[in-house]
């Protein structure tokens, strides 16, 4: 029975590992750019980030190629900052906005960029399938007009906006 349980969650984390369905990563990705500290400005909920504000993201490029992925909140409970640190590389080319992330081993999930800031790398729209989205942003506010921009498109690959979560970065 332990064994079948690990089939079965092993397979499931794999799952979570492919390009969601009707979203293309962004092309001409530059990984140098994308480096360096992130503020989440919007995000759906999930287990991992549940009652976390002031998030950032800080990506930095290891000696083997791969990247470095430290995430960071404070506990609205409890007052208290929490870290996770994990690892990303490609999924294929490098010139393109499509990675795998892994905070648990071997197991990694998708990170797939589908909208980018790509004069200037200062917002950025990720997700890892229907129930994995990210607003993300090099400063801890942005305008109303790319909020707009943001609402617009996740509404147009399916997302429902009303499941949102805003982060306060305060």
């Amino acid at each position: 029975m332990k064994s079948l349980y690990i089939v079965v969650f092993s397979l499931l984390l794999a799952s979570c590992a492919g390009l969601p369905k009707n979203i293309e990563p962004v092309a001409d990705f530059e990984l140098d750019k994308y480096m360096g500290k992130w503020y989440e400005i919007a995000r759906l909920d999930h287990s991992f980030e549940r009652d976390l504000e002031q998030v950032t993201a800080t990506y930095s490029i290891k000696s083997d190629g791969t990247v470095s992925v430290a995430n960071r909140g404070l506990s609205s409970k409890s007052k208290e900052w929490k870290d996770a640190v994990g690892k990303a590389k490609f999924e294929g080319d490098s010139s393109v906005g499509y990675l795998k992330v892994s905070f648990f081993g071997p197991f990694y999930g998708s990170y797939v960029i589908f909208d980018l800031d790509k004069e200037n790398y200062q917002y950025s729209f990720v997700t890892g399938g229907e129930n994995y989205l990210w607003l993300l942003s090099r400063t801890p506010t942005i305008s109303d007009e790319l909020k707009g921009k943001f609402l617009n498109t996740i509404q147009e690959y399916g997302y429902n906006t009303e499941e949102l979560i805003f982060v306060n970065q305060e």
